[in-house]
């Protein structure tokens, strides 16, 4: 049976799936009974008593993958767009552009938009004046990995109000701006660019995201799984921007969206609070190496504590948990603070760089961790360089989980892909690519790694969500190079076949 994107409106069967080994429950087949979306049978030759029966052979079956912190739009559109990613220089960034251009012409007043690239450690800057010798009177729009920067021509600088900046190179919120500009496409078109990001997420056995686009994706999403996706489940988070509406709408998070059939939820109140490691930006207690006496040395602080304080006491007064973005060592010292003095939970962000004292202070205050491990590896060498001595508590996952934090972990799709399989190879090995593992010291256990990417759940167990996921080996015992490309041969949600290759 090959099933990809079940039809909207598909009913949850009786299904029983037999032969099955349940991860992180021995190794001893059994049948396991679905029934109204949930699991409410797991032993050795149950009837069929009218089920749709599914021998899985011994394959094992989880719960399924959740991811954490997405932006789904963007996911769907960079799928699309010219791949920098493989740049290691502005040269070799700009070669790409100019082959793309002569290759496949660009529409007359239409832009050309590429992502991926990463400029922290190329040996020459961007500037507008090289991508103007490539590009010619084309916009040309190239979005940083980590989305925080953006890299413009002469002609997308005009059409986008700088024309005057000398580099080309925005960053932080003028880079949102332009981000979101060149992201506007006919809603139909995205919608179905999201359809198939969410099939290819289902194949992968993820059953649910956390979509955290900065605009408001409540009546977006509604109006998908009216079109017919329904794939994921979709918590759907909320920024400053978009907290008034909501208020008034007296949504909370985790309220049901309206006309969604239950796949569709409040998401958390998202507010961020500095930028980026790549760019620079991240608010640390150092200065940046090299950068020393600048006044931006130290990263951007975008709130003051009493501002933020503020935002946390409004969102979480009105039944909003807050989830707040911070990557620098200073910036999660400040979140913690706010969260502090408001007394509410909720999460933290990326939580990439931490002072030694504030680990201690998440689990107190029981603030989650949500964080993104193949950002470890994507960002090893520029921490390296621009953490320099401090790298012992770069991406801190150990330190966190010894604490009795709790971790979520999450791809920052498109920062990194959506594959949740992905995120637990990088926290599991803290390698890629055969290089020697990076603060190995920081590595966790492949059960911890799962279960930071379920919910919470280890293992399937009866009455439990029929969200889950069938795979040729067992998660916990797979190598690196196996839980990357993990093979997996099914996903339910709700009782429900999204994927199916069996």
């Amino acid at each position: 049976m090959t099933v990809v994107g079940a039809p909207g409106g598909e009913e949850a069967r009786r299904t029983l799936l037999r032969d099955v080994r349940l991860v992180g429950g021995g190794p001893a087949p059994v049948d396991a009974l679905l029934d109204g979306g949930r699991v409410v049978a797991l032993a050795s030759g149950l009837a069929p008593d009218g089920a749709e029966v599914h021998d899985l052979d011994g394959r094992w079956l989880a719960p399924g993958l959740w991811d954490s912190h997405v932006h789904m739009d963007q996911w769907a559109l960079v799928r699309r767009r010219l791949d920098l990613s493989g740049a290691r220089s502005a040269a070799e960034a700009a070669t790409l552009v100019g082959e793309r251009l002569r290759s496949r012409p660009v529409e007359a007043g239409s832009s050309l938009v590429g992502y991926g690239f990463q400029d922290a450690l190329w040996p020459d800057a961007p500037s507008r004046a090289l991508l103007d010798s490539v590009a010619g009177d084309v916009p040309v729009v190239l979005v940083s990995n980590d989305l925080h920067s953006v890299w413009l021509d002469s002609a997308a600088l005009a059409r986008h109000g700088h024309a005057d900046h000398p580099t080309g190179l925005l960053r932080e919120q003028p880079a949102f701006d332009v981000s979101a500009a060149v992201s506007v496409v006919p809603d139909d078109l995205l919608d179905s660019w999201v359809d198939e990001a969410v099939d290819a997420a289902a194949a992968r056995g993820v059953v649910g995201v956390v979509d955290l686009e900065m605009t408001l994706g409540l009546d977006r999403w509604a109006r998908r799984v009216a079109g017919g996706t329904r794939g994921l489940r979709i918590r759907a988070g909320v920024y400053p921007r978009g907290l008034d509406t909501v208020v008034a709408r007296g949504l909370r998070t985790g309220d049901v969206v309206p006309g969604t059939d239950g796949l569709v939820t409040t998401g958390p109140f998202k507010i961020i609070t500095d930028g980026s490691l790549g760019t620079r930006t991240a608010w640390c207690h150092d200065p940046y190496p090299g950068l020393e006496g600048d006044p931006a040395a130290r990263g951007l602080r975008i709130y003051e504590t009493d501002e933020l304080v503020g935002w946390l006491r409004r969102a979480s007064s009105a039944g909003l948990v807050p989830a707040v973005h911070a990557i620098g060592d200073a910036a999660n010292a400040q979140a913690l603070d706010a969260f502090e003095q408001v007394g509410c939970a909720g999460s933290i962000e990326h939580a990439q760089l931490l002072d030694a004292r504030d680990v201690e202070r998440f689990a107190r205050l029981g603030v989650v961790a949500s964080v993104q491990p193949e950002h470890a590896m994507d960002d090893r060498d520029v921490a390296d360089r621009y953490w320099a001595g401090r790298t012992g508590r770069a991406f801190a996952f150990e330190s966190l989980v010894a604490a009795g934090v709790r971790l979520q972990l999450g791809s920052d799709a498109p920062v990194a892909p959506l594959d949740p399989w992905v995120a637990m190879a990088a926290a599991v090995s803290r390698s890629r690519d055969g290089r020697e593992p990076w603060h190995p010291e920081q590595r966790v256990v492949a059960s911890a790694a799962l279960a930071a990417s379920t919910g919470g759940r280890s293992t399937v167990e009866v009455d439990s969500v029929a969200d889950l996921v069938v795979t040729e080996l067992d998660p916990l015992a797979a190598s690196d190079v196996e839980l990357r490309g993990m093979p997996v041969s099914g996903t339910l949600l709700g009782g429900r076949w999204t994927h199916a290759d069996l």
